[in-house]
C-alpha cells in the first residue's frame, strides 16, 4: 500500500461482459444472502465454516471497483461472471461457509482491537488479517526505530488476544513493484522501501506463532498497475488477486 502512481482503474473486462455481469450481479447477491440465511438457519453453527477479515483496504476495497467487490466474498463464494476462471474453487464448493467482514479501509494496527470486539465463533473458522500500509503512510515510513517496534507490539499483543485461529496474517504490497521511480511519498525511495521491509519482516516472523504467512508483497510484485487503482488501492483485479494470494491458505485450513 505505497509507493504507487496513480493509474486509471481497468479490470480488465470487455463492456459487454460488463453489462452482462452487472445484470446478473443483483441475482447473484441475493443468491448468496439466501446461502448464507439457510446455512445459519437449518444447520449448526459449528458445522459452518466462518472466514473473518480484519485489517486494511487490501481486504476491505470493495468502495475501488463498481461491484462492491471485495476478498473475502470471493474467497467464500465467487463471482462466476466476473472471474470465470475461479468457478469452483471458492469455499462454498467444498464446505457450508459464511464470512464475518470486519476489515475497513484506513485501518491501521491500533483499529485491530476494535474491529474484532464481539466476535463469537463456535465452529471452524480462520482469520485473514491486513495491516500495516496504512501505518506506514501516516508515520512509519520514515521511521527511524521507535515506532516500527511499537507497531511490532501492538500487532503480536492483537494477534495473541483474537479468539480465531489460525491466523493468516498478509505482508504489506508494494504498488511500484520495486522500482524507487514511482516513489510518491514526501519521504526518500531507500528509506520508505527499507521500513516497508521491516514491516514485512515483523509480519513474517509473527504469522507462524499464530497460523500462517500470507505472501500478498510476493504476489503482488509479479502483477501489473491494472491492479491497483486511486494510486494504492486494488482494483477489481487487484481484489481478486488478493483473494488467490489467500485462498490456499484458507482452503489448507478448512479441510483440517
Amino acid at each position: 500500500m505505497l509507493f504507487g502512481t496513480t493509474t486509471a482503474r481497468n479490470d480488465g473486462l470487455e463492456s459487454g461482459a460488463r453489462r452482462r455481469c452487472l445484470q446478473t450481479l443483483a441475482a447473484g447477491t441475493a443468491v448468496m444472502a439466501l446461502g448464507a440465511f439457510r446455512a445459519s438457519n437449518s444447520m449448526p453453527s459449528n458445522s459452518v465454516f466462518t472466514v473473518l477479515t480484519l485489517g486494511d483496504s487490501i481486504l476491505d476495497c470493495g468502495r475501488y471497483n463498481e461491484y462492491g467487490v471485495h476478498p473475502g466474498q470471493l474467497i467464500v463464494r465467487n463471482d462466476d461472471c466476473l472471474f470465470p476462471d475461479f468457478k469452483g474453487r471458492d469455499l462454498s464448493s467444498f464446505t457450508p461457509a459464511q464470512l464475518d467482514h470486519r476489515a475497513r479501509d484506513g485501518g491501521l494496527v491500533g483499529d485491530l482491537p476494535r474491529q474484532a470486539r464481539g466476535i463469537r465463533v463456535t465452529g471452524p473458522a480462520v482469520a485473514l488479517v491486513t495491516i500495516g500500509g496504512n501505518d506506514l503512510l501516516v508515520g512509519l515510513a520514515a521511521d527511524r526505530g521507535g515506532g516500527i517496534m511499537r507497531f511490532r507490539q501492538q500487532l503480536e499483543a492483537f494477534l495473541h488476544t483474537l479468539p480465531v485461529r489460525p491466523v493468516l496474517l498478509g505482508t504489506v504490497y508494494d504498488p511500484t513493484f520495486g522500482d524507487d521511480s514511482r516513489n510518491f511519498l514526501a519521504v526518500d525511495a531507500r528509506i520508505a522501501r527499507a521500513n516497508l521491509n521491516r514491516i514485512n519482516a515483523i509480519i513474517a516472523e509473527l504469522a507462524p506463532r499464530y497460523g500462517q504467512l500470507v505472501d500478498v508483497h510476493r504476489h503482488f510484485l509479479g502483477g501489473n498497475p491494472s491492479w491497483f487503482t486511486g494510486t494504492i488501492e486494488p482494483s477489481l483485479r487487484g481484489a481478486s488477486e488478493v483473494r488467490a494470494a489467500f485462498l490456499p491458505a484458507v482452503l489448507k485450513a478448512a479441510r483440517k
